[in-house]
């Protein structure tokens, strides 16, 4: 009879390293060099390039196609130059199904979240945005394309998907490595919206009335640069949580979908 086979210490025989843990290395390699700064640099370029383009130079019909064309180049430049794969960057299909359902979970509470904060007078007033006063065809659009297609999946692609794999093989294999990667991502997420934070002051009563001018405008884009540092890093959760990108991506279309109706909605309304 041949004796059962005893696990080794710390895991099955046959476990085997994430894919994420497999491009890292391992913290005890002596050998351990990190890769290479070139793609990295190159995707934060990238990413620098077209954010200035999105928000300063193309006009409106071409910020969905431009950004979903940055997004498939993200990825093919991880895989080719830096050896990413789908599972890596929590784009494998296998996950969808774990990362739609931690996003939905998330989501429902993110819209009772915002139907209470509709409801409260104190809170109504941070719904008073002037880019929501728009037609309802121009804000359907937005809701249902411009969001989800243009806004959230190169968002999430680049920033919850290729960064942190990416920053992943340059950080020394460590009990944080993983924290760190994500932390350095979100960082870069947060200087992401400082364009699209620059008139917030302008467009919002609240901030303009308590903060007015240029003062206003300062706090609008520290402010903006803060809140979506700090929301990358539940949104990396997110993603480590399922080993998707999905959960990040449905909370994140949610948020920006649903509180653009609500805008609309309060323009009308209140």
């Amino acid at each position: 009879m041949v004796p059962p086979q005893l696990p080794e210490p710390g895991g099955p025989p046959d476990a085997q390293p994430s894919a994420a843990e497999d491009l890292r290395g391992s913290a005890d390699d002596p050998d351990w060099t990190p890769a290479p700064l070139g793609p990295l640099l190159g995707v934060i370029g990238a990413l620098t390039a077209s954010n200035v383009m999105a928000n300063a130079i193309l006009p409106d019909w071409a910020y969905v196609p431009w950004n979903l064309a940055v997004a498939a180049g993200l990825v093919a430049l991880a895989v080719r130059s830096d050896g990413q794969s789908m599972e890596s960057m929590g784009l494998s299909p296998s996950a969808a199904p774990r990362g739609l359902k931690l996003g939905f979970t998330f989501s429902a509470a993110l819209v009772g979240v915002y139907a209470l904060g509709l409801a409260i007078p104190s809170t109504r007033g941070l719904f008073l945005d002037e880019r929501a006063d728009v037609p309802f065809t121009e804000m359907a659009y937005k809701v249902f394309i411009e969001v989800p297609l243009g806004t959230v999946l190169l968002e999430e692609v680049a920033f919850r998907g290729v960064l942190p794999a990416m920053f992943g093989r340059r950080v020394r294999p460590s009990r944080r490595s993983g924290f760190t990667a994500d932390a350095a991502a979100a960082g870069l997420f947060g200087l992401w919206h400082i364009l699209p934070s620059w008139n917030v002051s302008e467009v919002n009563p609240v901030f303009r009335d308590v903060l007015p001018d240029t003062v206003g405008q300062a706090a609008g884009i520290v402010g903006g640069v803060l809140v979506t540092a700090v929301a990358g890093m539940g949104l990396s959760w997110m993603r480590n949580r399922s080993d998707s990108v999905v959960a990040p991506a449905t909370l994140h279309a949610t948020s920006n979908g649903v509180g653009s109706a609500l805008a609309w909605l309060a323009q009308r309304v209140l």
